[in-house]
């Protein structure tokens, strides 16, 4: 199954770094639509430090640089949990400022963004899988209860195969 992890999260991930890669050397470009984004959050974003940068081109250049860096560490198989995480979490700015179909008159152009805001919610659902996938290793709760059982069972034996009694030790 290895191999076959390793090519999806390339897959899922090359998007990522082509157009993180753009919107990292080129913010310009999505400024603009971005602003109805970065407006919004500006007032968080002084409220976690009033030195931290609002302007729209800085937040997409950030942004971008989150992309690039996610889509190559899921590509790559290092750390992949949290860089899907990453990548999902730097998906929401950009679906909400590049897709927003809700806010388009033209049927042609809205049906478009439409599609495009589907897909992006698709890109957030594989990156979810990818957040959540073990590689085949059981969790903690399993890895816990079996050691619950492990030592279960090894007390019942020492138990039963002492020749004392534990209670009387």
């Amino acid at each position: 199954m290895r191999p076959v992890r390793t090519a999806a999260r390339s897959m899922l991930a090359a998007i990522f770094v082509v157009q993180g890669w753009a919107a990292f050397t080129n913010p310009g470009r999505l400024a603009g639509k971005a602003r109805g984004v970065t407006d919004k959050l500006e007032p968080t974003i002084k409220a976690l430090h009033p030195s931290l940068p609002t302007d729209a081109e800085t937040l997409v250049r950030v942004n971008g640089a989150a992309q690039v860096a996610g889509g190559v560490l899921l590509a790559t198989g290092h750390v992949t949990r949290p860089a899907a995480l990453l990548l999902a979490g730097s998906l929401v700015p950009t679906t909400l400022a590049g897709h927003a179909f809700w806010e388009i008159d033209d049927p042609q152009q809205r049906q478009l963004q439409r599609i495009q805001f589907m897909k992006n919610i698709g890109l957030m659902g594989g990156l979810l899988l990818a957040a959540l996938d073990r590689e085949g290793r059981p969790d903690l709760r399993w890895r816990a209860g079996h050691a619950a059982k492990t030592l279960k069972r090894a007390r019942r034996h020492l138990r039963d195969s002492s020749p004392i009694p534990l209670h009387h030790r």
